[in-house]
């Protein structure tokens, strides 16, 4: 197995959720660009060296989790793949190829087993909302979404969280993920185009995985991306209308007995769902339970995860899992 981007947020989160899940692992290879190359990183108390990324280190590895970029995705899948090696993609490079499946493991494991070499890891946002309404969407249907999200700077990665503790400490940053200051302050993502009213990249890729993952190209979905001044964790505010009659009552079983979520929604005693509290963990966290009082088919929830983890990391390990029962 191996680990691309291994110095990473996300690839040292890998490293860690391999070992938490005491993953079958008979050799791990870590891998990085050249300027991370001879750092020294600890798995199962051994210590291992980061290695160059090049054309020939797939040799001999059956499974690679990817977590360095597109760019270097687009450029090096192919080639561990041509090597017989099953790549685990964390990028968005491949999220929406028509012959390469996008997989949250509790949604469409199934789809997992489609792979022509490449699995796409969806977006952290995704993920998170796509547990969550699954059992919902299964059992009453879905008529049209609404989300808005609260996102750690952490989803840019290492920058992101470099950027917010400067400002915090009153020091200039090296290097921005915005032009606009993170510190008690919310920013957008990047938008494809400058064009006015268009939707930021994010937001893209949340209405276009959300549709491909449920299989329901025509789902009506409206998002709205922030990027808040927290190190770890994202949050979403979710409206959808159902197609099917329900009460607050079925909600609450139908997402207690789904395997990820864990619900937390109690109000008298103040017991709702935070990113602190999600933080280290890989459920899904959802919370504020509740009807829309004009619409009697609308539903709201707050939606939790650890980006790190489920929102990426964890995913991704769940999806080796996967491959590993199959050939088991």
């Amino acid at each position: 197995m191996a680990i691309v981007g291994a110095t990473g947020l996300v690839g040292r989160t890998m490293l860690k959720v391999l070992e938490e899940k005491n993953f079958p692992v008979d050799s791990l290879t870590l891998l990085a660009s050249e300027r991370s190359a001879g750092t020294t990183m600890e798995f199962r108390g051994s210590k291992l060296i980061v290695q160059q990324l090049n054309e020939q280190s797939f040799e001999a590895i059956d499974i690679a989790l990817f977590s360095a970029g597109g760019v270097l995705s687009r450029a090096f899948a192919p080639i561990a793949v041509k090597a017989g090696c099953t790549v685990i993609d964390n990028s968005s490079a491949y999220r929406m190829e028509s012959d390469i499946p996008l997989v949250v493991p509790e949604v469409n494991p199934d789809d997992a087993m489609l792979h022509h070499g490449i699995i796409a890891n969806p977006n952290c946002s995704t993920i998170q909302l796509v547990v969550a309404l699954e059992p919902i969407r299964k059992k009453f249907g879905l008529k049209r979404m609404i989300v808005s999200t609260y996102q750690s700077v952490s989803g840019a990665g290492q920058k992101g969280i470099d950027q917010l503790q400067d400002e915090l400490e009153g020091q200039i940053p090296k290097e921005r993920i915005s032009q606009h200051q993170l510190a008690f302050n919310t920013v957008f993502h990047t938008r494809p185009t400058e064009e006015r009213g268009s939707s930021t990249e994010e937001e893209l890729k949340m209405k276009r995985e959300i549709r491909r993952i449920f299989s329901m190209p025509s789902l009506p979905i409206a998002v709205t991306c922030v990027r808040i001044p927290s190190t770890g964790g994202h949050a979403e505010s979710i409206y959808v209308e159902l197609e099917q009659p329900w009460t607050l009552d079925e909600i609450h079983a139908c997402l207690s007995g789904f395997p990820g979520l864990t619900v937390i929604d109690d109000m008298h005693q103040d017991a709702f769902p935070t990113p602190v509290m999600a933080s280290g963990k890989d459920d899904v966290f959802v919370g504020r339970i509740r009807k829309d009082e004009d619409n009697p088919s609308g539903l709201q929830l707050w939606v939790v995860a650890d980006n790190l983890r489920k929102g990426a990391a964890t995913n991704a390990v769940q999806i080796a899992e996967l491959l590993i029962k199959t050939l088991s």
